[in-house]
């Protein structure tokens, strides 16, 4: 019994344990460029990143504990890792951030403006994990470790700087078509038909509850 009781209790913080590491080894990242690591080296730390992105999904839906605090810790910790890159960006290889600045900033302003949302409406960041938002996570992983690793990685960047806007636009759109928080939509049709099954009042309103 108390085994069995120990493996579920590893199972159900695995998840957790793999999101705080991703979110670590982005400092990690902005240690090793203040440091001058090898670029080869940035490079892996961003694969190790994307690799526990993926798995702890995963293992979560498998293992059946991707509770809703999960999926939310997991968005958090994707979101500092990915700020903490922009960081270890600047420090490395400050080029292909300036040649790419507007994107970036209309990237970060598109960031923030839906955060403000998602915490005045919900009072918490959404967590949808769409269909775009895991294309954006894998292009952007692909493109910021060709960018550490090689030269000609620059030319995927406004590729992965695109994708983020876009994704931000569709995660906004959500927000404003869904009236209570929910993880997991993969797409804003799939948030309509969510809205469209829920009851209206006698105001024509959706009710929230």
């Amino acid at each position: 019994m108390g085994a069995r009781y120990a493996t579920e209790f590893r199972r159900e913080w695995i998840p957790w344990g793999m999101a705080a590491t991703r979110a670590a080894l982005g400092l990690v990242l902005i240690a090793g460029a203040m440091c001058a690591w090898n670029p080869l080296t940035l490079a892996g730390t961003v694969v190790m990143a994307l690799l526990s992105d993926i798995f702890d999904g995963v293992l979560a839906r498998r293992w059946g504990s991707d509770t809703p605090g999960v999926r939310l810790f997991d968005t958090m910790a994707d979101t500092a890792f990915y700020l903490c890159t922009a960081v270890t960006l600047w420090a490395a290889r400050p080029d292909a951030l300036r040649h790419n600045a507007r994107m970036l900033a209309a990237l970060l302003l598109l960031e923030a403006a839906r955060l403000g949302f998602d915490l005045a409406k919900f009072g918490k960041p959404a967590s949808y994990h769409s269909y775009l938002a895991k294309t954006w996570g894998l292009v952007m992983a692909i493109a910021v470790t060709a960018t550490f690793a090689t030269q000609w990685g620059t030319v995927l960047l406004p590729l992965a700087l695109g994708l983020g806007i876009a994704c931000n636009l569709e995660g906004l759109a959500m927000s404003v078509v869904l009236p209570l928080w929910r993880k997991d939509i993969k797409g804003l049709s799939a948030a309509w038909r969510i809205r469209s099954r829920l009851p209206v009042d006698t105001c024509g309103g959706t009710l929230a509850s």
